[in-house]
């Protein structure tokens, strides 16, 4: 059983995530996530909303746990702190200033961009950047800040992401194009002005106050997080085994208790390899001389006897 939960109707009342666009910016197709009209303003229905988002959190929550990449997308200036503290909180990837043209369908561009941004960034760190003039280091260091901005939080993407998740559909539409081109599942939190025909789970919802977007984020994060921990706990139990095997006992007190007949017989298949004939007779050799100093403390004992 995932280990998140989601808010009840009450509490996405109260973030205000039932607050749609005035009635004149709608779009059409987002009739049936509305309820009402309120003053010339769309309600939003949070029924819908409340189902769009366990059927999110349960979709992210999978692509998690099986180890897969998520990517989260939000531009705007009320969405770019939020999604970028609860994207390193989950272990998610992220884009919060301008969407790159190209950075899923045109990826070997991108990657050329983040394995220099790496670059530049570990020469820094280790005085490789010394070398360099005063005001060379500075034309450098203000294009690490910039890569920084744009791609700092893709550093370790590696192909398609298994799904991305979006706030405001409407303003990320040519990352959503992008990721359908790619044949990458969106998802996102949708306004009553934003189209939904791209978004593969609708969460009909307030992408402009704050505390409507916070709340998402952090219902979203947390089960994309739990996947993680999931997946981290099976890839750990998965080594455990390996661990448990005991090393071979070499004390010199403990007789050598296999028989000759009953060791391992290597055939003299010609193929096999001469250093590995040479390792095998004096393996054979040391146990016959094991065998035979044990048989002769034992006469010896009896004799004595």
């Amino acid at each position: 059983m995932a280990k998140y939960k989601t808010p009840k109707v009450e509490e996405l009342l109260d973030a205000g995530v039932h607050f749609g666009h005035q009635t004149k910016r709608w779009h059409p197709k987002m009739e049936p996530y509305i309820f009402a009209v309120r003053k010339n303003i769309h309600i939003i229905d949070l029924e819908a909303t409340d189902k769009g988002l366990k059927e999110a959190c349960e979709f992210l929550f999978e692509k998690a746990k099986s180890g897969q990449q998520i990517i989260f997308v939000g531009t705007k200036k009320q969405a770019r702190e939020v999604v970028e503290n609860e994207a390193k909180r989950s272990g998610a990837l992220y884009v919060t200033e301008r969407w790159i043209g190209g950075t899923l369908t045109n990826f070997r561009v991108i990657k050329r961009n983040i394995d220099k941004l790496v670059g530049q960034m570990k020469d820094r760190e280790s005085g490789e950047l010394e070398k360099y003039t005063k005001k060379e280091r500075l034309l450098i260091d203000r294009e690490i800040e910039k890569q920084q901005r744009n791609i700092g939080g893709i550093l370790t993407l590696n192909g398609d992401p298994a799904a991305m998740f979006v706030v405001d559909a409407r303003r990320e539409r040519t990352a959503i194009r992008e990721a359908k081109r790619a044949g990458v599942p969106v998802v996102a939190l949708v306004d009553t002005n934003s189209d939904p025909g791209q978004v593969d789970i609708v969460i009909p919802g307030n992408d402009d106050a704050i505390k409507s977007i916070a709340m998402i984020l952090k219902v979203v994060s947390t089960a994309v997080e739990e996947g993680y921990k999931e997946f981290a706990n099976k890839s750990q139990a998965n080594k455990e085994p390996e661990a448990a095997v005991k090393p071979v006992e070499s004390s010199a007190d403990t007789a050598v208790q296999v028989s000759v007949d009953e060791a391992p017989r290597i055939s003299d298949d010609a193929a096999l390899d001469e250093s590995l004939k040479e390792t095998v007779e004096v393996l054979e050799e040391e146990v016959e001389q094991a065998v035979d100093e044990d048989e002769s403390k034992t006469v010896k004992t009896s004799k004595e006897e």
